[in-house]
């Protein structure tokens, strides 16, 4: 049946159970979402049975939306919130959302501002027509975040028939006749870098990830050229698990070439995968390259992203519905789960997994309604790769930092800005605090103090305790005095020529690029200063080269000796070791019957899919780039 018969049955249906007092004034699709526009809300929230019953005649998600009609101008609403909003509250800002006629207002102390049961929510929604919610003002103010939402204010309309075109294309219809679901591996697979799959059936197709291989001197992309891909308009989603660019760098990629869909992800990811495909192209013009797309095309991502919370089920192609769970590698990084058909078929992907509790995140989810096939990582896989616990790898650091410093040696850390950067800051705050180590500065260089701002924005992301500290003892870890953001070259050149002991955690983590290859080059020879990986470094990468203990690399046309001491700590790892990888497939609830291993140096593939079958006797297989597994 054609779209536009299917939206005109619903458009029936619904107006025979909703009372004539009830004003509608359009019903359409808007995504997933079946959204009915109605000049009289408030009679709406006063009959929560019909949208129930509603949703469960035409099983559909359904939002009532205010006509834009009785929606307050924006200017005269933002001054009658400021002026219902008590002073006690501590407003910080009022952000407007014209595509779903909502306003966000963070405050301080949000109790205040929502009103007993409610009560000055429903006085504002009242008085202004736009559906008001209350958050939490976070403690840093990330401009990447401000950005996006400005942005996003300024593009509502766009976004907005944007909705409506995926709508009419999701409730195309299915076929009829042989149902079958396949995965094709385009990049990552036997390998770390450039992830990206494809999951077809015979009606849709998604591409999971669309990563850089961050390690290849000419940034290798995955094999999105090959005919099962194209024509990219083909494509009905972008999923994307996390923000790390070997993950996400290529996204944009995909609208230069065509592709005009949506992109699946957390809101946190959405964020952070902006702040790190940015920094992608700052860093292509630094060193003369040529990116492989333009902010633009950033942009056209951050217009088409549909952002979902951890456990939100949407639908994102005529047979297959999405939902995020907790994956504990960075903020906002999610395994993901695919419901195929009716009943047909479940699969999710991993991406990549933490499964232990970290100083940031709560561990990865292991629990599904359905999963017949699981795709998992396996970064560290091999029989070898035993990790110590959180708690050894705090040890491990204080020994290596406290020896250091007094020896008068200054402390260098490369990190990603994203994850590992914000756990080594609560673990400094911890031991400085407890005066397990003596009080320096910790110098933050290149993209993390905006990383970690943006972690601010979304406690709710956060591990238990760290939510407790941050909202019942208004204590922020992330935010210490002993923090100090280097954001000049004046300041950058002033903390290496300092004299007394300090840490510094500086961008890129493998050594290949970033500020801290400025400070690697000028401590490089001091014998009294440490250099401390805590985060994987990729086969080919400088990083990797000076842990197996090069004592000469080249930086550059320059060749530099490396005297400082080379310290690992692997325990602050986002990625799961052998050990952890294997306790997640024992406790993956309901068991799949296939698994397919990826990411991982070929050998760690290899042995943990032989280790999986022979523990669990579950069918595993370590597919190549470029072979698709049929399911069904």
């Amino acid at each position: 049946m054609p779209v536009e018969d299917i939206l005109n049955r619903v458009r029936e249906e619904i107006k025979a159970v909703i009372p004539a007092s009830i004003s509608i004034t359009d019903i359409e699709f808007e995504g997933a979402e079946l959204v009915i526009y109605t000049k009289d809300p408030e009679k709406f929230a006063e009959q929560n049975e019909l949208v129930r019953e509603l949703a469960k005649k035409l099983q559909k998600r359904i939002v009532v939306r205010a006509d834009p009609s009785v929606l307050e101008e924006i200017d005269k609403a933002r001054e009658k919130i400021q002026e219902l909003i008590p002073p006690d509250a501590k407003l910080v800002n009022i952000y407007f959302e014209p595509d779903v006629g909502e306003v966000t207002i963070e405050v301080e102390k949000p109790g205040v501002a929502i009103g007993k049961k409610g009560a000055l929510l429903n006085e504002i929604k009242k008085a202004i027509g736009w559906t008001p919610k209350v958050i939490r003002a976070p403690p840093m103010p990330s401009k990447t975040v401000q950005d996006v939402r400005r942005y996003l204010r300024m593009v509502a309309e766009d976004r907005i028939q944007f909705l409506r075109r995926l709508g009419r294309r999701l409730h195309r219809g299915v076929s009829e006749g042989e149902k079958w679901i396949r995965i094709t591996s385009l990049g990552g697979y036997r390998e770390v870098g450039r992830s990206c799959t494809l999951l077809s059936t015979q009606d849709s197709k998604i591409l999971i990830d669309c990563g850089i291989d961050v390690s290849s001197p000419d940034n290798g992309s995955p094999y999105i050229h090959m005919p099962e891909v194209l024509p990219l308009d083909s494509i009905d989603g972008v999923v994307v698990t996390h923000a790390h660019l070997d993950h996400s760098g290529l996204v944009p990629m995909l609208f230069k070439f065509g592709y005009d869909g949506p992109v699946y992800t957390t809101y946190p990811t959405r964020d952070v995968m902006v702040l790190l495909q940015m920094d992608y192209l700052r860093v292509c013009g630094d060193e003369a390259k040529k990116p492989p797309y333009s902010s633009e095309h950033i942009r056209k991502e951050i217009r088409n992203t549909i952002p979902l919370n951890y456990g939100d089920t949407t639908d994102i192609a005529p047979d297959i519905r999405l939902t995020m769970h907790r994956a504990g590698h960075i903020l906002g990084s999610a395994i993901c789960h695919f419901h195929i058909g009716d009943g047909l078929f479940n699969i999710a992907f991993s991406g990549d997994i933490k499964y232990e509790k970290t100083w940031l995140f709560s561990a990865a989810a292991t629990h599904f309604p359905r999963l017949e096939a699981l795709v998992l990582e396996s970064t560290y896989g091999g029989k070898q790769d035993v990790q110590p616990s959180r708690k050894k790898a705090t040890e491990q650091l204080k020994e290596i930092v406290k020896k250091t410093l007094e020896s008068k040696g200054k402390v260098l850390v490369p990190v990603f800005a994203i994850g590992r950067s914000q756990e080594v800051m609560i673990v400094l705050e911890h031991l400085m605090r407890e005066k397990e180590l003596p009080e320096v500065p910790v110098y933050l260089d290149g993209m993390i103090w905006e990383a970690t701002a943006i972690h601010t924005v979304y406690p709710e992301y956060l591990n238990a305790d760290l939510r407790q500290k941050i909202f019942q003892e208004g204590e922020n870890p992330l935010m210490a005095e002993i923090f100090e953001r280097v954001d000049s070259y004046d300041k950058r050149r002033e903390i290496i020529d300092e004299k007394h002991e300090c840490i510094v955690l500086a961008t890129s983590g493998m050594l290949n690029g970033g500020p801290v290859m400025e400070y690697f080059k000028a401590w490089a020879e001091d014998e009294r200063s440490t250099l401390i990986f805590v985060g994987y470094q990729a086969e080919g990468t400088l990083g990797r080269k000076i842990q197996k203990g090069w004592k000469e690399v080249m930086v550059g046309d320059k060749s530099v000796k490396v005297e400082m001491n080379v310290e690992t700590c692997e325990g602050f790892s986002g990625h799961s070791d052998r050990a952890q990888l294997m306790n997640f497939v024992r406790n993956v609830s309901p068991k799949p019957r296939r698994i397919i291993v990826n990411h991982g140096d070929e050998t760690k593939c290899v042995d943990l899919a032989a280790s999986i079958h022979r523990k669990f006797g579950i069918k595993t297989l370590a597919i190549k780039n470029l072979e698709t597994v049929r399911f069904r």
